[in-house]
This record gives structure tokens, C-alpha cells and sequence, in this order.
């Protein structure tokens, strides 16, 4: 069976690369325009996975991607762990001196924040870091530059003006691999992602955490995100080691259903291995 696999941004993104490491074997790579179009992509099943960007080493979770996996009908079936290098690059002759306007994805400009706090430039969000240094390409305007990769730079016609301006110590994001069903076979070393809704009283949280902990479950990650449609009221997305039918994982989360009012799985997955 050919796999094709849908990234956001053009060729040169991060997400790029990341789609070569979590299926090497793809018949196809596709970029997309921005992460919903990948979220629609792989829901409508034009493409066999999707990929996104899940975690920052530096800035924590991807809220965008947790939103958007929140309301899709995909599970998590792949992970995968890649280092980020963040480099300015620019059309030949450009300096640092003369730029006047930064075009990026929010996330890199989260990671960057040394460089821009003594730099008083115009941040331009981009769909991703590939988009803007495309962008900053076709503009032919020496004083626009991008926060992107070196294979952007490459890919596009730019030179790099400053390299490696990540925040130390550098930066790595995680990636997933998401798809229009939940994977049921499992293994030594898989994860389960879930996302729950308690109700609003005091000390809710803390119960419904009660059953990881009486059962041996390990909480890999917690993340509070706003419920849409419900102003300052927040679900909490779960990442936790064991597959769902794990001798300790399966009561836990029988339970785990009896104290909140709404529970989702993500889809349970090989963790990656130690590189």
C-alpha cells in the first residue's frame, strides 16, 4: 500500500523534514497551505497521514495543533523528536542592519526571543517558517528577511544572514502522525494521548488525575487549552505512558470516564526511542 503524507508549508519547512523521519517510505510528500488544511486532508482521507508539529522544547505545547486535533476525527499514530536550528536568511546583499520587517511562524518567533530583544524589527507571522522565507524570495526587498531553515534558504535563493539565533539551549519539536483511525495493536513503549472536561469545582482536577496515580500511570504531559464556545472554561489534553489496553492504562481510564463530564482519545502510539 503507497503511504502519501501531507506537512504544512512548501518544500524547505520543518515540518518537511519531519515527514521524511516519521515515514520514510512515503510514495509521496505534500506540502499544504497551513495545519487545517492538513487536519482536512487527512480527515477527508486525501492523504494517508498528516503531519504537525505537537511540542517545543522551548515554548511548550503547540496550541494550534492540540485545537485542531481536539475536533478532528484523527488519532496520534506516530511520533517523532527533530532539533530545530532557526537561521535569519535574506536576499543576497541583505544585512542585519538594514532589515526592517521579520516574516516567521509564531512558534519560531516564540523561540528567537533573545535575538529580538535588543533587535526593534517588524515580526510578520507566517503559516510557517517555509512560507515566509518563499516570501521574503519573491519580494526582491532587501530589508524583508526570514526566521527559517538553512534547507529554506537553499530551497528559495537566500543567503543566510545570521545562523543558529534559536534561544539556548536549542530547540527540538516534536511531530506527530495523525490519521482517520486509531491504531488497536500494541507494544512495550507506547504512549496514549486523551483529552478531558471536568466539571467546575473545586478540586476536580485533582480527582480525575486520581486513578492515573492509583493504577501506576505515568503522566507524560498536561496541557489546559479553552473550550471553544465557553469563555474561561478549559479542557485538559493528556499524554500518558501505556497503550490503552494496558492491564493498568484500561481501569484507569474506565474511571477516569466516571469523574469528568466529556473524555477523547487521541489515539495510542509507539513512543519514540531514545536517538
Amino acid at each position: 500500500m503507497s503511504v502519501t503524507v501531507g506537512y504544512p508549508g512548501p518544500p524547505g519547512s520543518h515540518s518537511g523534514a519531519a515527514a521524511t523521519a516519521l515515514v520514510p517510505d512515503a510514495a509521496r510528500t505534500i506540502g499544504l497551505p497551513s495545519f487545517t488544511a492538513v487536519i482536512e486532508a487527512a480527515s477527508a482521507a486525501e492523504v494517508s497521514l498528516g503531519v504537525l508539529p505537537i511540542e517545543s522544547s522551548l515554548i511548550g505545547p503547540i496550541a494550534e495543533t492540540h485545537d485542531l486535533l481536539y475536533t478532528a476525527p484523527l488519532s496520534i499514530v506516530r511520533e517523532a523528536t527533530l532539533p530545530i536550528r532557526h537561521s535569519v536568511v535574506g536576499l543576497p546583499g541583505a544585512t542585519l542592519e538594514k532589515v526592517t520587517s521579520v516574516w516567521s511562524h509564531p512558534a519560531a518567533f516564540d523561540q528567537c526571543r533573545q535575538l529580538f530583544s535588543d533587535w526593534h524589527v517588524k515580526c510578520v507571522p507566517a503559516a510557517t517558517t517555509a512560507h515566509a522565507a518563499r516570501h521574503v524570495s519573491e519580494t526582491g526587498d532587501l530589508t524583508h528577511v526570514a526566521i527559517a531553515s538553512t534547507e529554506a534558504a537553499d530551497e528559495y535563493g537566500l543567503t543566510v544572514i545570521a545562523d543558529d539565533v534559536g534561544d539556548k539551549p536549542g530547540a527540538f519539536t516534536r511531530f506527530v502522525a495523525i490519521a482517520p483511525y486509531t491504531q488497536i495493536s500494541g507494544g512495550e513503549g507506547w504512549r496514549t494521548a486523551l483529552s478531558f472536561v471536568t466539571d467546575h469545582q473545586p478540586g476536580a482536577l485533582y480527582r480525575a488525575l486520581g486513578p492515573l496515580s492509583r493504577n501506576g500511570v505515568n503522566l507524560v504531559q498536561l496541557v489546559s487549552r479553552p473550550l471553544p464556545n465557553s469563555p474561561w472554561r478549559y479542557r485538559f489534553d493528556v499524554v500518558l505512558d501505556g497503550h490503552v489496553f494496558d492491564q493498568n492504562v484500561r481501569p484507569a481510564l474506565i474511571e477516569l470516564r466516571t469523574l469528568t463530564r466529556e473524555l477523547r482519545l487521541f489515539g495510542s502510539y509507539a513512543a519514540e526511542r531514545t536517538r
